[in-house]
C-alpha cells in the first residue's frame, strides 16, 4: 500500500490514484504470454509503481542458481529531491521479491522489464489526466451550494462521505464521465457534496441517509434521483439523455447517417404526417425511454424518399452487430399505442444474441444463455463477432426458449464464480445458463456450435443437473443449526419446526457481533419447537425466493407457511429473539408465555 510519500509539489497527484499495474492473467497481451511464462501458480505476476516527475527508480535482479532452476530476487531503488524524507511503496510482488523460473525464461523476464519501464511512462501521463477530471466536477459547500447550482442547466449532484467505500469506488468513474460531458451541448455539470465537512447542512436539507446518494438537478431545482449506470460512459449516455428532445430532429439524409453511424441502437420515426397518430404515440413513448434509447424523428421529403418510409418506426443496430443471421433493422408494424411500441423496442433492442454489459445486464430476462469471452469491440470487433457468429447460428432456432448474450468474461468475473467458473484463461467461450427458476448449469464441454446446441437442448428437456453452489454439509449436533445449499431444504423447510434463520457473510462485522448472540438464543431454546439456523450467503447459493441484500438478514418462517416468510425487523440482542419468537411462535412455547416472559418454574 502507498504510506507516506516525499512531499513534491506533485504529491496531490498520487493522493487522486493508487497508480499500480499488474502484469498477470489478464487475458490476451504480449505482456501477459511472457509472465505466464515465468511460472508459479499465479502466472509470475508482477506489479510496479510509479512516480511523479523528479523520483527515479531502477531494478536490479539477481541470479541464484537452485536445483536447475533460478531463483530471481527484484530489488528496487527509489531517491527524490530532498533526502530520505519518504517511504517506499511495500509491495510484496516489487521489492525483494522472489520469482522461481527456468533459465530460458530469464530473456523474457529483461524484456517483461523494459515494456514496464514504457508503460510507467504511458502511466504517468494516465495520471496526470485523471487529475484534469477531477477538476471537471464541480465541488459544492453549504456556502455556495444554492447560488452555484442555479446558473446550472442540469446537473448531477454526488453527496459522499470520504470515508465511504462505494463512493471510492464511484469517484474515478463519476470524475471521467464530468470530462466526457464538459463540452456538451446543452451544457451538463457534474458535482459533489462532501456531507462530512463543509456541505453537511445541504445534505441535511435534501435528506441524504446512505452514501452515495446522487441526484439530478435543473436550475438548482432537484428533478429526480439518479439511479443510472456508475461506469463513466453509462453515466454520459444517462445524463445526455435528460437535456434536449427526447427524440434528435434529423433535418436532411446527412444527419440521418450521422446519427446511425453511432455504436449504439436506433429508433427511427420516419413521419410524412407531423399530426400523425403515430408520431404522437412515437414522441410519447421517447420521452418515457429517453435515458435507455436512442430516438430520432423526421419529416424530410428527401429523406422519407431515400428510406422509402412514410409512416413508420424502424429500429436500426449498430453496424458492429451486423450479422447474416438477422436483418440490420425492423420494422414496426403493430398498433398505434404506447405499450405496444415498447414491448417491440424492448423484443428487438438486443437482437438475437445481444451485447450485456455491467450497465446493461438487468435488462436480460431470464431463461438466459450467457457466453462469456474476450468481448471487446473497441479491439477486437473481428475476434468478438466471430464467436458471436457462432451463438447466433444456435440462438436462430431456440430464440422462444432463451435469451441470449455475449458477456465480457473480465466484468463478471464474481458472475463466473457463481457458476462455479473460475479465472478463464483461454480465447473459447464458457457458457452458462440460468433458467426461469433460477436455477444454473454451466456448459462444461469444450465450446463448438454442435456442443452448445445439444447443452441447450438438455437444459431444455431437463437432462442435466443444476450447478449448486454449496459448502459441505454439517454434522448440526449443535443447537444452532448451519444450513447449506445442499441441505436448506432439510434444514429450513422441511425440519417441521417454526425457524428463524440468518443469512450472514464472514467479513460483516455486524454479523460478528450477532453471533454469539445467537448461539445463545439457539441454547435457550433447544428444547422447544422451534429451529435457530444460520447460512453463510456468500459460500452458497441462496434460494431466490429470499431476498438478501445486505448483511445480517433474517428471515421468521411459521412452520405450517413456510412459503410466506417474513423479514425479521427486530431487535438484536438475545431477549430481543426470544421475545419475538414468544409472540409468533405457532405454538406457545414451554418456557416462555407470549409475551416473553420466563414461565414459573412450577408450570414446567
Amino acid at each position: 500500500m502507498f504510506r507516506k510519500i516525499h512531499p513534491t509539489t506533485e504529491e496531490f497527484l498520487l493522493s487522486k490514484v493508487k497508480l499500480v499495474a499488474t502484469i498477470g492473467l489478464v487475458g490476451g497481451s504480449d505482456l501477459v504470454k511472457i509472465a505466464e511464462q515465468m511460472g508459479g501458480a499465479d502466472g509470475g505476476q508482477i506489479s510496479f509503481d510509479v512516480f511523479p516527475k523528479g523520483w527515479d527508480k531502477t531494478y536490479a535482479l539477481r541470479f541464484v542458481e537452485k536445483d536447475g532452476y533460478k531463483e530471481i530476487h527484484f530489488f528496487g531503488d527509489k531517491t527524490a529531491p530532498g533526502g530520505n524524507d519518504h517511504e517506499i511503496y511495500e509491495d510484496p510482488r516489487t521489492i525483494g521479491h522472489k520469482v522461481t523460473c527456468p533459465e530460458d525464461t530469464i530473456q523474457e523476464l529483461k524484456t517483461l522489464l523494459h515494456l514496464m519501464r514504457v508503460i510507467s511512462t504511458i502511466l504517468v501521463s494516465c495520471l496526470l489526466a485523471l487529475s484534469a477530471n477531477a477538476d471537471s466536477v464541480v465541488d459544492l459547500v453549504d456556502d455556495d451550494f444554492d447560488s452555484k447550482l442555479s446558473s446550472f442547466d442540469t446537473a448531477l449532484v454526488m453527496f459522499y462521505a470520504p470515508w465511504c467505500g462505494h463512493c471510492k469506488r464511484l469517484k474515478p468513474e463519476f470524475e471521467k464521465a464530468a470530462s466526457l460531458l464538459k463540452n456538451n451541448d446543452p451544457p451538463i455539470t457534474l458535482a459533489k457534496v462532501d456531507c462530512t465537512e463543509g456541505g453537511k447542512s445541504t445534505c441535511n436539507k435534501f435528506s441524504v441517509q446512505g452514501y452515495p446518494t446522487i441526484k439530478i438537478f435543473k436550475n438548482g431545482e432537484v428533478s429526480s434521483e439518479y439511479n443510472g449506470p456508475r461506469e463513466s460512459a453509462g453515466i454520459a449516455k444517462f445524463m445526455r439523455a435528460q437535456v434536449g428532445p427526447s427524440a434528435k430532429e434529423l433535418l436532411n439524409a446527412k444527419a440521418v447517417e450521422e446519427f446511425l453511424a453511432k455504436e449504439d441502437v436506433s429508433v427511427v420515426g420516419f413521419f410524412t404526417d407531423e399530426a400523425s397518430e403515430l408520431r404522437s404515440v412515437f414522441m410519447k413513448l421517447a420521452d418515457k425511454l429517453r435515458e435507455s434509447v436512442r430516438f430520432a424523428v423526421t419529416s424530410n421529403k428527401d429523406v422519407l424518399a431515400k428510406y422509402g418510409y412514410s409512416d413508420n418506426i424502424v429500429l436500426f443496430r449498430p453496424k458492429h452487430l451486423h450479422n447474416k443471421f438477422e436483418t440490420d433493422f425492423v420494422v414496426y408494424d403493430g398498433a398505434a399505442t404506447k405499450e405496444a411500441i415498447n414491448t417491440w423496442v424492448e423484443k428487438n433492442f438486443f437482437g438475437l444474441v445481444g451485447h450485456r454489459s455491467v450497465d446493461n445486464a438487468a435488462q436480460f430476462k431470464d431463461p438466459i444463455v450467457v457466453a462469456y469471452f474476450g468481448v471487446d469491440y473497441v479491439k477486437n470487433p473481428k475476434g468478438t463477432n466471430y464467436w458471436r457468429n457462432r451463438i447466433l447460428k444456435v440462438a436462430q432456432s431456440l430464440a422462444d426458449s432463451f435469451t441470449f448474450a455475449i458477456s465480457n468474461k473480465d466484468d463478471f468475473q464474481q458472475e463466473l464464480n457463481e457458476f462455479g467458473l473460475e479465472y478463464i484463461n483461454d480465447d473459447k467461450p464458457r457458457v452458462v445458463v440460468r433458467d426461469a427458476s433460477g436455477r444454473k448449469f454451466t456448459m462444461k464441454d469444450v465450446f463448438s456450435i454442435e456442443n452448445l446446441q445439444k447443452f441447450l437442448n438438455d437444459v431444455k428437456e431437463g437432462k442435466l443437473e443444476p450447478y449448486m453452489k454449496s459448502e459441505a454439509i454439517p454434522d448440526n449436533i449443535t443447537p444452532l443449526k448451519t444450513a447449506v445449499a445442499k441441505n436448506f431444504n432439510e434444514v429450513v423447510v422441511d425440519n417441521g419446526k417454526d425457524t428463524l434463520i440468518e443469512f450472514y457473510a464472514p467479513w460483516c462485522g455486524h454479523c460478528k457481533k450477532l453471533g454469539p448472540i445467537f448461539e445463545e438464543v439457539a441454547a435457550a431454546l433447544k428444547d422447544e419447537d422451534v429451529a435457530i439456523v444460520k447460512m453463510d450467503a456468500t459460500a452458497n447459493d441462496v434460494p431466490s425466493k429470499f431476498e438478501v441484500r445486505g448483511f445480517p438478514t433474517l428471515y421468521w418462517l411459521a412452520k405450517d407457511d413456510k412459503d410466506n416468510h417474513v423479514r425479521y425487523e427486530g431487535g438484536r440482542e438475545k431477549d430481543d429473539f426470544i421475545k419475538y419468537i414468544a409472540k409468533h411462535a405457532t405454538k406457545e412455547l414451554k418456557g416462555w408465555d407470549r409475551s416473553g416472559a420466563p414461565k414459573d418454574l412450577k408450570e414446567l
